[in-house]
């Protein structure tokens, strides 16, 4: 009795040390004559090589996609720190005759945006917030990375007050997708428009005060509870209120406290103070 336990505990061990010798077998992608392999080290880190030649290396690597521009074979892999806060960036690599090249786009920011390929470019379209602006950026094997253009966020032209309706506002995005909203906040918050939208990204359901005035909270990506902010839309009345948690204990408001109508005030306070 006690041998054959020792032998299933010994097959137990066997059967573990299998699995995990399988899950630190480097992975490996045909390209070119080579190959790449992402293997993962006792630090936990992944190096992305090719054929030996380490080329990038981070807490997370993973081979995304293969495409062909005019003729020339890309490899596209995402290598970044790992977690929540900032999405990886975007490894290239290809080949020519002097051998395997690779560049990283958008190395030292949080992220790169998905790259979309057309014939003979690849193009970085960035997500934008309302109040933010960002450049498109190309890159192809014989021009290298370039600035395309810039693109800000933009409203949907020619919608107004009158066509925000409660049950399809599912996002605070969706208010400020508004034009003649979206022109209201701007003037209310000026340069401080993409960070209180950054506010509001994660955000709860729309609710109604008794007046009918829409409001809801949010708070910032993986970060909720330091920067939380709320919105309140007077439709009918054509007027916005805004609210942010700050340094101070009570939150920045736009416009100034004061000006509020005691339900949105109400509203805001159960959002973003806490009970003492």
């Amino acid at each position: 009795m006690k041998s054959s336990t020792l032998l299933a505990a010994f097959a137990l061990a066997l059967t573990a040390s299998s699995v995990q010798a399988q899950e630190s077998a480097p992975q490996t992608v045909p390209f070119e004559g080579g190959t790449f392999t992402i293997t993962e080290t006792p630090q936990l880190d992944k190096i992305l090589a090719y054929d030996g030649k380490e080329l990038a290396r981070d807490y997370v690597a993973y081979y995304e996609r293969t495409v062909d521009l005019n003729g020339t074979k890309v490899a596209i892999f995402d290598v970044g720190g790992g977690g929540n806060a900032c999405g990886p960036q975007t490894v290239l690599a290809w080949k020519t005759e002097a051998g395997i090249q690779s560049t990283v786009v958008g190395e030292g920011e949080c992220g790169t945006p998905p790259a979309s390929a057309t014939g003979d470019t690849l193009y970085f379209v960035p997500y934008l917030r309302p109040g933010a602006s960002a450049p498109v950026r190309v890159w192809s094997p014989q021009e290298g990375l370039k600035v395309a253009g810039e693109l800000s966020f933009v409203p949907q032209p020619g919608t107004s007050w009158a066509d925000i309706v409660a049950d399809k506002i599912t996002y605070p995005s969706d208010f400020f997708a508004n034009a003649e909203l979206y022109a209201a906040a701007q003037v209310l918050l000026g340069n401080e428009l993409e960070q209180v939208a950054l506010g509001l990204s994660v955000a709860g359901e729309t609710k109604k005060t008794a007046s009918g005035i829409l409001f809801t909270s949010g708070c910032v990506p993986h970060a909720c509870g330091s920067s939380d902010a709320f919105i309140g839309v007077d439709v009918a009345g054509k007027k916005l209120y805004f609210a942010q948690q700050g340094d101070k204990p009570e939150p920045k408001t736009w416009p100034t406290l004061t000006a509020w109508p005691a339900e949105v005030k109400d509203a805001m306070t159960k959002a973003l103070i806490p009970p003492q």
